[in-house]
């Protein structure tokens, strides 16, 4: 008594395609066929078949069921790697899901990490300031994230950064001064109550340069002449360079 293509798919609970497919890849070898010319699978094939949907509704990728064989019913090493591989993934499912309640109870923007989205939620900010943060988010290290993160959630940029946002890229000079004068003076308030952002790029990945370089040309982009000019007055007033 042998089974058909339709029946053995049936008994293993799988479909036509899969069984054609896997006779495809080398996974399942073809049966001997009738008279008539058509498939004639045995009890060989059916516990092959099995054995295959099993390892492939574990997790396994057919590649790596080809490279087990036929012969090991118990592929121990495979096993092992793959439930490490699961613990892995259930782990990192977690953190998200953990990072998920985060963004959801926050309101809290999914284009930053975690550390920065959540002081970002509870900081007024423009959308190009957002972009910006976005930026630099990807070349800060921790202890650069954690001071940009603690200058954040202070009060003391509210006024003048609002006069820094509306600023017109023909601003007139005097208008200019003003700001940046106004903005210098929150710069050294805010250096002396978290002197780690005069070091924000201590601890840069891909180094110092590239974290400046990075952010001077996000800078260009996002703000216009204006208030560039501003930033670099800032910079002149504050440093004196």
């Amino acid at each position: 008594m042998a089974w058909s293509t339709r029946e053995i798919a049936e008994l293993a609970g799988t479909s036509l395609r899969a069984v054609r497919h896997y006779h495809e890849v080398g996974l399942l070898e073809e049966p001997e066929r009738r008279a008539n010319g058509y498939k004639q699978y045995g009890v060989a094939h059916l516990v092959r078949l099995l054995r295959i949907k099993r390892l492939v509704d574990l997790g396994f990728s057919l590649s790596q069921i080809a490279a087990m064989g036929d012969a090991d019913d118990h592929p121990e090493e495979a096993l092992r790697a793959l439930d490490a591989e699961l613990a892995a993934t259930i782990e990192r499912l977690q953190r998200a899901r953990v990072e998920l309640g985060l963004i959801l109870h926050q309101a809290a923007p999914t284009d930053l990490p975690p550390e920065l989205g959540s002081a970002a939620a509870a900081t007024p900010m423009t959308k190009t300031d957002r972009s910006f943060l976005v930026v630099i988010s990807r070349v800060l290290g921790p202890q650069g994230m954690k001071a940009y993160v603690d200058m954040l959630q202070s009060t003391s940029v509210e006024q003048s950064s609002s006069e820094f946002d509306d600023l017109p890229a023909d601003a007139d000079e005097p208008t200019r001064q003003a700001v940046a004068e106004g903005l210098a003076e929150v710069t050294r308030t805010l250096y002396e109550e978290h002197p780690g952002l005069l070091e924000l790029d201590a601890d840069a990945p891909g180094g110092s340069r590239h974290a400046w370089t990075t952010a001077g040309k996000a800078l260009i982009d996002l703000y216009n002449p204006a208030q560039l000019d501003v930033l670099r007055r800032v910079h002149h007033l504050v440093h004196g360079t």
